[in-house]
C-alpha cells in the first residue's frame, strides 16, 4: 500500500479538505452581526459580547498548544471529532439564550475548531507534500470563505429564523463536512502510528526553547489579532458609524470574500517568492494603513476599505502559516511547531475582542482599538525583516 506522502490524491480529498476549512469560522463570524439581537434578548454588555469571540479563540489556542495530545487522535478521527464538536456547539444555542450558556457553547466551538486547525497543517504536509504552499493558501481561503458565507447569509437567516436558529443553522455545514471527510481523508494517520512522528511528539523537539519560535509566535499573534478584532467588531463599528444592519452584513461578507481573494493571491505568489519577507511586508503595511483609515474616517469609501482590509488580512494570515511551515521539512515536526505558534497566537488574539468590547463600554467608541492595532501591525515589520530563508533552513537543520 502506498504511503500518504507518495500516493496521488484525487479531487474529492481536496474538496473534503476545503469543506473542512469552510466550517471553521461561521459559528464565530455570525456573532458580530447578531449583536443587537443578542443584547435585546438577554441584556449582555458589549464586553460580554466580546467574550463570545474571545473565549472560543482562547480555547483554540489551548488546544493548539496541546498539539502532541491532539495528534494521538490521528488526522481522520481527530478532524471528524473537531467538526462534531463544532456542530454540537451550534445546536446548543437553541437550548438557552442565557449569557453563561452562550459562552460555554462558544468554548465548545473553539475546542472543536482548535482540534481541526492543529491537525490540518500536518495532514497537508503528509498527504500533499509537493503542494503545501498551494493547499495551505486554499485551505485558509476557505476558512475566510466560511466567514463570508456566514456574514452574507445572516440577514436572510435572521428574517426566517430567530438569532438562536441563525447560530444553530451552521451545524448543517459541519455535518456535511464530516460526511465528506470520513470516506475521503485516506489513511494519513502518521502522527498516531508512525515512528518518526512518535519521536517528534516526544521531548526531542521543544519549540518554545528556540528564539526563532518566538519570532514566529509574535508574527502570528499580530496576524491573529488583526483577524479576530475585525471579525468581532467591524460590523458593529460600521453600524454605529451610520451603516444599516443588512449593509454592515454585506460589508463583512465583502471583507471576508476579499480575505478569500487574499488567500488565493498567496497561493499563487508564495511559490514565486522563496524569500517570504517581501509578501509579509506588503500585507503588514497594507493592513496597518487600512486600520488607521478605519479608525479615523470609517465612512470614507467604506466598501473600498473593507476590500483592502480583507485582501491584506487574507494574505497575512496564510503567509504567517507558510512561513512557520518553512521552518520544518518533517510533517510531524511542522505540525508541532504550527500548533505551538497557533496556540500562543490564538490565546493573544482571543483577548482582543474582549478588550475592544471593554473599550466600547468605557469610552463609547472603538476608534482607539483600530489605531492601536495599526501601530502594532506596523511594528511587526521589524520582525518580518528577520525572517530570512537562510534562518529557516538553519532552524530546520537543528
Amino acid at each position: 500500500m502506498n504511503s500518504p506522502a507518495t500516493s496521488r490524491p484525487g479531487l474529492i480529498p481536496v474538496l473534503a479538505l476545503l469543506l473542512v476549512g469552510l466550517n471553521l469560522r461561521p459559528v464565530l463570524a455570525v456573532v458580530s452581526l447578531l449583536t443587537d439581537s443578542i443584547r435585546a434578548s438577554n441584556g449582555m454588555s458589549f464586553e460580554q459580547i466580546g467574550w463570545l469571540t474571545s473565549l472560543p479563540m482562547m480555547a483554540m489556542g489551548l488546544i493548539a498548544m496541546a498539539g502532541g495530545l491532539v495528534y494521538r487522535m490521528g488526522y481522520r478521527r481527530g478532524v471528524a471529532i473537531g467538526l462534531a464538536l463544532t456542530a454540537a456547539s451550534a445546536l446548543a444555542k437553541l437550548a438557552s439564550h442565557e449569557p453563561l450558556w452562550l459562552m460555554g457553547s462558544s468554548v465548545a466551538a473553539g475546542l472543536g475548531i482548535g482540534i481541526v486547525q492543529s491537525l490540518i497543517p500536518g495532514y497537508i504536509k503528509t498527504r500533499f507534500p509537493h503542494r503545501v504552499d498551494l493547499l495551505m493558501g486554499l485551505y485558509v481561503s476557505m476558512i475566510m470563505g466560511g466567514a463570508a458565507l456566514a456574514a452574507a447569509s445572516a440577514s436572510a437567516l435572521l428574517h426566517w429564523l430567530d438569532w438562536q436558529g441563525t447560530m444553530a443553522f451552521w451545524a448543517v455545514l459541519a455535518i456535511a463536512g464530516i460526511a465528506l471527510w470520513l470516506p475521503n481523508s485516506g489513511h494519513a494517520d502518521a502522527p498516531s502510528t508512525g515512528s518518526s512522528a512518535k519521536a517528534a511528539t516526544s521531548s526531542a523537539f521543544r519549540p518554545w526553547q528556540h528564539g526563532r519560535t518566538w519570532l514566529l509566535v509574535a508574527l502570528f499573534c499580530v496576524s491573529s489579532s488583526c483577524y479576530t478584532l475585525c471579525l468581532a467588531w467591524i460590523a458593529p463599528y460600521m453600524m454605529e458609524a451610520g451603516v444599516r444592519a443588512n449593509e454592515a452584513g454585506f460589508m463583512l461578507a465583502a471583507l471576508s470574500l476579499s480575505e478569500v481573494a487574499g488567500g488565493f493571491l498567496v497561493s499563487w505568489l508564495a511559490p514565486r517568492f522563496r524569500d517570504r519577507r517581501v509578501l509579509l511586508a506588503l500585507f503588514l503595511a497594507a493592513t496597518a494603513l487600512t486600520y488607521v483609515l478605519i479608525g479615523v474616517a470609517p465612512m470614507y469609501a467604506p466598501w473600498l476599505m473593507m476590500c483592502l482590509l480583507g485582501l491584506s488580512i487574507g494574505g497575512l494570515f496564510p503567509m504567517t502559516l507558510i512561513l512557520v511551515m518553512d521552518h520544518c521539512s518533517q510533517p510531524a515536526k511542522a505540525g508541532i511547531l504550527v500548533s505551538f505558534v497557533q496556540g500562543v497566537g490564538y490565546l493573544v488574539g482571543g483577548i482582543l475582542p474582549f478588550v475592544a468590547g471593554s473599550i466600547r463600554d468605557t469610552v463609547g467608541d472603538l476608534s482607539v482599538a483600530w489605531v492601536a492595532m495599526a501601530c502594532v501591525t506596523a511594528a511587526a515589520l521589524v520582525l518580518a525583516a528577520r525572517a530570512t530563508p537562510a534562518s529557516a533552513e538553519r532552524f530546520d537543520a537543528r
